[in-house]
């Protein structure tokens, strides 16, 4: 009987912010026999919020169930938050999703799912007044690096997010395993 490699969907969206997204897969990298594939609001070049682009692989509508999504934050997530399909697609997404992390604003993605709602959450602090619009009923940490509420993990801005994938990977593989991978990097992991 064949078994399926675990796989991590990465969300991409014009404007994203590389290092939330290319920060964690870095780490996630490491981890034996982990799929990363990217997701994004369209399939094909999605432009990050510093001008490179990125491939997509497929649409979130697309994307079967994942181990890990990842959303990252940037400015592009100040325009999709108001769309509703894009906000379902997400909803349904995140659901289909062992893991939920996300990066920065991307909590405030997270957040107009609902799906945060009750739940202690975290973004990076120069945005989180404006994550706590998308979420009112989210339980806001202004001073948390991460915060990991059941099976979905919030970091604050940009590098944080490293520190997330990190702590995520001590979780399923063992502290020494991201130790070693922290190591390995030159990363001073803000354990």
């Amino acid at each position: 009987m064949a078994t399926t490699a675990p796989r991590l969907g990465a969300l991409v969206f014009p404007g994203f912010e590389l290092l939330d997204v290319f920060g964690p897969l870095e780490m996630f990298g490491y981890v034996p026999g982990l799929e990363i594939q990217m997701i994004g609001t369209q399939s094909g070049a999605i432009a990050s919020a510093q001008g490179p682009r990125v491939w997509a692989d497929g649409t979130l509508e697309e994307t079967g169930a994942l181990d890990i999504l990842l959303i990252p934050g940037g400015r592009g997530t100040r325009t999709l938050v108001e769309k509703q399909g894009f906000v379902e697609s997400l909803t349904e997404l995140a659901r289909r999703s062992d893991l939920v992390l996300s990066v920065c604003t991307g909590s405030g993605l997270l957040a107009r799912t609902g799906l945060l709602d009750g739940r202690r959450a975290t973004s990076n602090k120069a945005a989180l007044d404006w994550a706590a619009t998308q979420g009112p009923k989210v339980q806001w940490q202004p001073s948390a690096r991460w915060v990991r509420e059941g099976s979905i993990v919030t970091s604050s801005g940009v590098a944080a997010g490293i520190d997330m994938a990190l702590a995520v990977i001590a979780d399923l593989m063992g502290r020494d395993f991201a130790r070693r991978i922290a190591h390995g990097t030159e990363y001073q992991w803000n354990e």
